[in-house]
């Protein structure tokens, strides 16, 4: 059977009008993976229930009929070595990497998501136009402006779209530098028509997203998906999920959330809960009484990451009853200096007392995740990390502990964008490896080198293109990074730039012409009183 045709929809999708607009709706990975993206099945539902509209969806593995000449292509960005299939898919649509070498016979290449949100600029000259921010308003627009210059040339078509909220055209902006392998020296609009700033769009209402489609084929086999919450108002120093996308909403209980859940258990009874920070939703105790109702007692619950000071017994409770077995808490650090710095309001007390909730509630584990390489972080506070999970250890005997950790990676429009990759990192990560490995405490750790690379990308510039079409030929790994960085010594600044260098505040960055909801000079002071804090 099609593996389209095992999908359930839950959505009525619209025939498409006769004139309506070619489009073609591509995820840069395998089905699998590509469907159980919320943004993904969002943007393409959104577009699949417009009569104007007549959308095909493009995987790495399968499409769906494809247009012959389709106006519009758009990929749905949410993990950055895809870039790598996005190449592919444009070369094997016969339309050039660079928006430079496209001419009217083509698509305009558009593309959405976390990636490109937080930080475009490595991909810029790959795109005609990059949605920034929340979709929900923004697809919408975008489409009603295409209308308006459907007809006109490529030229008129970006100027156009160039003046709608959260519509970024990469060529419309010239970038300058202090030499071919220093820092940017400006930003600016090639015209006084463009805007010197373009803002993200934020959507404000409190119905937030939910699965527009169930199958067995996505990562997570029929779950449906809801977002109980978007941001987080806890604003960790280093979170790109906080601070991109503020203001904290919660999804409306009665209109927005047991709607969405209602309908989606039609199908499955697979239910995953998302959002940075979901057990601070205010009504979260109503949404678990909710579903500690019987005629959901056959429910498979799965949550995000949670809070630490807001898991109690009653929560461990239903998920166990609910078929949940683990629960993820982010607690970054055991010291508590290095919690400060990076305005974690957590305390060791608190954390052992989660552990023993979920112990008590019924849970068989509890995974911690943790960062090393936090500025002003020294190995004293690693040994305080170790003591903490001895501790908590020590407090739940039998309860199956695991502690996921991470390089820190500087994250643009965060107050930590500044700061550069801890060299010191990767032997942190060896020394938790051997210390916790000896305690029997599963030590799971994400890799130093792909930290690295994320840094790279996540405060690149329009420079780094040309490594990027080298890296595609060498691999995805740090070896063939350093070889292209190599091969373009001198036209390019060297990967510590990147990734290791602490940055001035008041240097130019990649991203400074493109606007979130909240201003540099704000940052500054996040970033001081990260410091500020150790001395009171």
């Amino acid at each position: 059977m099609n593996i389209f045709q095992e999908e359930h929809l839950l959505f009525n999708p619209a025939t498409p009008e006769s004139n309506s607009i070619p489009i073609i709706f591509a995820f840069p990975n395998e089905y699998t993976v590509g469907i159980t993206s919320l943004g993904y099945q969002l943007v393409w539902a959104t577009l699949a229930m417009r009569k104007d509209v007549n959308v095909s969806r493009l995987f790495t593995d399968i499409n769906e009929n494809l247009p012959q000449n389709p106006e519009l292509l758009g990929f749905s960005f949410s993990w950055e070595l895809d870039y790598v299939n996005i190449f592919n898919i444009l070369e094997s649509l016969k339309i050039p990497i660079r928006s430079k070498d496209r001419n009217h016979n083509h698509p305009l290449i558009f593309g959405g998501g976390p990636v490109l949100t937080a930080n475009p600029e490595p991909f810029a000259d790959f795109f005609d136009l990059i949605l920034l921010g929340d979709g929900e308003n923004l697809l919408p627009a975008f489409i009603d402006a295409y209308k308006e210059v459907r007809n006109a040339d490529r030229e008129t078509k970006l100027n156009h779209l160039a003046t709608i909220e959260g519509i970024y055209i990469p060529s419309l902006y010239e970038v300058t530098y202090k030499s071919l392998d220093g820092e940017i020296n400006s930003i600016n609009p090639i015209n006084n028509n463009i805007p010197a700033t373009v803002k993200k769009q934020t959507y404000k209402s409190n119905i937030l997203s939910a699965s527009t489609v169930v199958t067995k084929n996505s990562a997570w086999e029929n779950i449906f998906m809801v977002e109980v919450v978007r941001s987080c108002p806890e604003m960790c120093r280093f979170c790109l999920a906080s601070y991109l996308t503020l203001p904290f909403r919660s999804a409306s209980l009665e209109h927005s959330l047991i709607p969405a859940i209602e309908k989606g258990l039609q199908y499955t009874n697979r239910l995953g809960l998302l959002g940075a920070s979901i057990t601070q939703h205010p009504e979260f105790d109503q949404l678990l009484d909710y579903l500690n109702q019987e005629k959901y007692e056959d429910l498979r619950l799965s949550l995000a990451s949670v809070r630490t000071n807001t898991v109690t017994e009653k929560l461990v409770n239903i998920l166990t009853k609910r078929d949940c077995k683990s629960l993820t808490i982010a607690v970054e650090s055991g010291s508590e200096k290095v919690r400060k710095i990076v305005n974690k309001k957590l305390t060791n007390e608190e954390i052992i007392e989660a552990s023993i909730n979920a112990k008590k509630g019924g849970l068989k584990g509890l995974k911690f995740y943790g960062m090393v390489g936090i500025p002003g972080e020294n190995n004293e506070d690693i040994d305080l990390t170790i003591k903490m999970i001895e501790a908590v250890k020590k407090a739940t005997p039998g309860l199956r502990l695991t502690f996921g950790c991470s390089t820190f990676v500087p994250k643009s429009h965060t107050p930590f964008q500044w700061f550069g990759v801890n060299k010191e990192s990767q032997k942190r990560l060896q020394y938790l490896q051997k210390k916790l490995g000896a305690k029997k405490i599963e030590f799971r750790p994400e890799s130093y080198n792909w930290s690295v690379i994320q840094a790279l990308l996540s405060r690149g510039d329009r420079r780094l293109s040309q490594l990027l079409e080298l890296t595609r030929e060498y691999g995805d790994t740090l070896g063939s990074y350093k070889r292209a960085f190599k091969e373009l010594k001198g036209k390019i600044p060297p990967l510590d730039f990147y990734v290791y260098e602490t940055w001035k505040t008041d240097q130019v960055l990649p991203w400074q012409h493109l606007q979130t909801n909240l201003p540099v000079t704000t940052l500054i002071k996040h970033l001081e009183d990260s410091f500020n804090n150790l001395k009171n």
